[in-house]
């Protein structure tokens, strides 16, 4: 693979952005609106989504047409044809969030400073799909941002900068993936700035210290209540909001949102036992401690919170979730 321009990147380089969910969208409008050149946009095609299965445009096409961009949707990121467009527009790099394909070789031996990933967590450290909710699944106490010069590899290229961020005790995936994804804007901005000014040094990952966040399946929402409490709440956290954590409830699915661990409360009694009901949350027993779930959603419901589920759906103290 040709190595990518050692020399300082250009003040205002000509950009082409790859990118595809919302995560994506507050970067791509820092870089236009602090004036850099974007070549284009390359997004995922338009998917069918919803009941109705309707084509659906991701929110990065269609924050990049309100912003006047040339879009590119191609099936393929290696293809020929396309690497060929991508050619002809004569890129100084490739600026990638959350693009959702791996760019091949020939695809990123096109720009002459390469292609700058930025990945949500401080890597080697959750390489892979889900970094945010893994690390929330995992109760880390901290995460952070990337900027990395991709490889052929899974986020292994070298990284360029970084910025850590602490993980509040209650933050969801949901919170924590918005935190980062506005934090993005800016620190793109940081980054293009620093690389610019030749104040970077390239750090090659230590593979022995890397860790993998595959993407987030529904098997593995459904909660043992056997498992301590603090693992428990990190699991809810960690698929809040989707696919959300799954309990049973008189043979339906309830998914609960919103906990809290109750601390001071870490005797061993029955996992998956209702023992308090208040107007803010259940209270329920785990292996080791308790949480307190704040918002309920049966099956086919929406999402309530505790308050307005129980009088609709009340529940008595000592009932098994999950039996």
């Amino acid at each position: 693979m040709t190595s990518p321009e050692t020399r300082p990147l250009p003040e205002k380089p000509r950009i082409i952005f790859f990118g595809t969910p919302g995560f994506a969208v507050p970067t791509l409008k820092s870089l236009v609106e602090k004036g850099h050149t974007i070549l284009g946009v390359v997004t995922q095609p338009d998917r069918p989504k919803g009941r109705g299965r309707k084509l659906m445009p991701p929110p990065v096409k269609l924050a990049a047409l309100e912003l006047g961009l040339q879009v590119i949707q191609p099936g393929k990121a290696s293809d020929p044809e396309f690497c060929s467009r991508i050619d002809a527009l004569s890129p100084d790099l490739l600026v990638v969030v959350a693009f959702g394909q791996i760019l091949k070789k020939n695809l990123l031996e096109i720009p002459r400073w390469g292609a700058l990933n930025i990945h949500a967590s401080l890597l080697p450290r959750y390489r892979g799909a889900a970094p945010i909710q893994w690390a929330v699944f995992n109760n880390e106490p901290s995460t952070g941002l990337s900027a990395m010069q991709m490889d052929e590899g899974l986020d292994t290229g070298p990284v360029l900068f970084q910025e850590e961020v602490l993980i509040s005790e209650n933050e969801t995936a949901g919170e924590l993936h918005d935190r980062l994804s506005g934090m993005a804007g800016r620190f793109i901005l940081v980054v293009l700035e620093n690389w610019s000014k030749g104040n970077i040094a390239k750090k090659e990952q230590d593979g022995s210290l890397s860790s993998y966040a595959p993407k987030i399946e529904r098997h593995m929402t459904l909660i043992d209540w056997r498992k301590p409490s603090a693992a428990i709440h990190g699991q809810i956290r960690a698929l809040d909001p989707w696919p959300g954590a799954a309990t049973t409830l008189s043979g339906k699915q309830l998914k609960l949102f919103s906990s809290r661990r109750i601390k001071g409360d870490a005797q061993h009694g029955v996992p998956g036992r209702v023992i308090e009901i208040r107007d803010r949350g259940i209270v329920v027993e785990a292996g080791d401690g308790v949480i307190e779930a704040g918002t309920l959603q049966l099956a086919g419901k929406k999402r309530l919170p505790a308050g307005d589920f129980l009088r609709g759906f009340p529940l008595a103290e000592g009932t098994i979730l999950g039996g």
